[in-house]
C-alpha cells in the first residue's frame, strides 16, 4: 500500500557536499519553474539572495546571527542560500514571530539584522530587509573559498513554552547530508509537488517543506492551511505527490477522504502517529504513512510504514542506533555540533527505547518528560516545579493524554494541596505559553500512591478517564 522508494545510500563525503552545494549556488537548473505554488520562480529566489548577498556584505553584522522571521518560503530559502554564498553569519529562526519571542531572543543571543516577509514587532536597533525579487534576474556568485561543511549554517531558537529557551546549531553538513539523503531516498525529483501543513520554523518543516523541495527543482504550496478542507483542497488543487504533515493534522483529516488524489508518499513527524488515525488515513486514500522519528537536536533517526507491516522502528541509512538501559543513543552526520556526545560520538536522547534486534527497535517514548503537545515541546516536570511553588500546594502529577475530540493531545494535572483550579490557571497564565498550560485540573487531598510510596499513576489516569 505505501508508495515510497527506500533503498541504501553511502554516508556523503565533505568533497560530495561541497560540490553538490557549489553546483546548487551556481544557479538554478529550471530558472522559470514555480518554486512556490503559486508564487515564485526559481530565478526570482536567486535573484532575492543576489540581493541579500549583497546587503549582508556591505553592513557591519559584527559576527551576530541574522534574524530569519518568515512564512513565505522562498524568502526562507533565498536567506540560507545568500548565508552560503557569504560564508556566514548564519541565520537564527525563532519559533513565533510574535514582538515578545523576538525580544526574547534578541536578549538571550543578540542580533542587528533581520530578513523578514513584511512587518514585525523587532526590537529598537534591529534593521530590517523584506526580500523582493524585482526584474533582475542571476545567479549568486559562486564563492572562491572552498565550503566548510563545518559552517554554522542555522540556528533554531527553540524556548518558551516552560521559560528555558534553547538554541539548536545546525552546519551546513548537519542539513544538507540529510536534505540529499532524503531526496535521493525517496526519489523526489522536479517532478514532485508538495503540500505542507508543517511550519519552516520546526526543523521537519525546514527540511521537507523548504530545503528538499528546493535541491530538487519541486515545488511546494505557498500556503496550505491545517483544517482538513483546505489541506484536501491543497492536495487536490496542485496535484500534489508528497504530503508532509504531522500527528494532529492526520488525526484531523480522518472522515476527509482526499478524493482523486496524486499521493505516492505521505510523511509525519514533529510526535507519535496515532495508530487509528493511520489505519483511517491509508484506508480512506490508498497511501500509506512514513512516519520519521527524530528530534530538532538529532535530525532524523529513524522511520517506519505501518500500512507495510512495520510496527517497529529502522534507523535512517548511516545513523547508528544503539540502547543502553532502555535509553536511545544516536551518532550520525546530523546532529546538532552543540550537543554532548560520548567516546564513541554517541549522544543520548530524552527517548526510551528497546532494542530488537535485526536493526530494528520500539520507541517508548519519553524518558525525561518532554512531550510534543502540536509539534512543540513541553517539559512536564518544569510545568510541575511552577504549580508547587504555588501557595497551597503539597504536590502534583502532570500527564499528556489523547484529547477525547479534537486534533491534538492535552495536558492534565492532578494536584495534592489546599488550592483552587482558578488559582493554579491564573498563575500559569502568566508563566507558560497557552500550548504548554494544562487543559483540565484535579484537587484532591492526597495523590493516589501504592504500597512501595510512589505515585500510582493506573488511579491517577483513572481519576481522568484515561483507562
Amino acid at each position: 500500500m505505501a508508495k515510497h522508494i527506500m533503498k541504501k545510500i553511502a554516508a556523503y563525503s565533505d568533497k560530495y557536499l561541497q560540490e553538490s552545494i557549489k553546483k546548487i549556488l551556481s544557479g538554478p537548473e529550471y530558472p522559470q519553474k514555480k518554486f512556490t505554488l503559486p508564487g515564485r520562480t526559481y530565478e526570482e529566489i536567486y535573484a532575492m539572495a543576489s540581493d541579500l548577498q549583497e546587503a549582508f556584505s556591505s553592513i557591519n553584522l559584527n559576527n551576530k546571527p541574522i534574524c530569519l522571521s518568515a512564512d513565505d518560503k522562498s524568502i526562507i530559502m533565498a536567506a540560507l542560500l545568500a548565508v552560503l554564498a557569504s560564508g556566514g553569519p548564519p541565520v537564527i529562526i525563532p519559533y513565533s514571530d510574535s514582538g515578545n519571542v523576538l525580544s526574547e531572543m534578541h536578549g538571550h543571543i543578540g542580533y542587528n539584522m533581520a530578513v523578514c516577509d513584511g512587518k514585525k514587532d523587532f526590537p529598537s536597533g534591529v534593521s530590517t530587509i523584506i526580500p523582493r525579487p524585482g526584474k533582475r534576474k542571476r545567479s549568486i556568485p559562486i564563492r572562491e573559498t572552498t565550503i566548510d561543511p563545518n559552517m554554522e549554517l542555522l540556528l533554531l531558537f527553540t524556548g518558551g513554552s516552560t521559560g528555558k529557551p534553547q538554541v539548536w546549531s545546525k552546519t551546513v553538513k548537519n542539513l544538507f547530508s540529510e536534505v540529499f539523503y532524503h531526496t535521493e531516498k525517496h526519489a523526489i525529483s522536479a517532478e514532485d509537488r508538495f503540500v505542507a501543513t508543517v511550519p519552516p520554523y520546526h526543523i521537519y518543516g525546514l527540511l521537507f517543506s523548504v530545503l528538499i523541495p528546493f535541491v530538487s527543482s519541486a515545488g511546494i504550496d505557498s500556503d496550505s492551511g491545517t483544517f482538513p478542507h483546505e489541506i484536501v483542497s491543497a492536495v487536490q488543487k496542485h496535484d500534489a505527490t508528497i504530503l508532509v504533515s504531522v500527528p494532529m493534522h492526520y488525526k484531523a483529516l480522518c472522515g476527509n477522504p482526499i478524493q482523486n488524489h496524486s499521493l505516492r508518499l505521505a510523511l509525519s513527524s514533529a510526535g507519535v502517529l496515532d495508530k487509528t488515525d493511520n489505519e483511517l488515513f491509508c484506508t480512506q486514500n490508498k497511501t500509506g504513512i512514513l512516519e520519521i522519528y527524530g528530534s530538532t537536536e538529532t535530525g532524523g533517526i529513524a522511520f517506519r510504514c505501518r500500512a507495510d507491516g512495520d510496527i517497529t522502528f529502522t534507523p535512517f541509512d548511516h545513523v547508528d542506533v544503539k540502547i543502553a538501559d532502555e535509553k536511545i543513543h544516536v551518532r550520525s552526520d546530523y546532529i546538532s555540533p552543540k550537543v554532548s556526545r560520548d567516546k564513541d560520538g554517541y549522544f543520548q536522547t530524552g527517548d526510551a527505547g528497546n532494542d530488537l534486534g535485526s536493526n530494528r527497535f520500539e520507541l517508548l517514548g519519553r524518558s525525561d518528560g518532554i512531550v510534543k503537545i502540536g509539534g512543540k515541546r513541553v517539559d512536564l516536570q518544569e510545568i510541575r516545579e511552577k504549580i508547587i511553588k504555588i501557595q497551597g500546594v503539597k504536590d502534583a502529577v502532570i500527564l499528556s493524554h489523547p484529547a477525547p475530540a479534537g486534533r491534538e493531545n492535552e495536558i492534565a494535572a492532578i494536584i495534592e494541596g489546599n488550592v483552587t483550579s482558578s488559582k493554579v490557571r491564573s498563575y500559569l497564565a502568566k508563566h507558560l505559553e497557552p500550548y504548554a498550560q494544562p487543559r483540565k485540573y484535579k484537587i484532591v487531598s492526597c495523590i493516589p500512591k501504592n504500597r512501595l510510596g510512589k505515585i500510582d499513576m493506573k488511579q491517577v489516569e483513572k481519576m481522568f478517564h484515561l483507562k
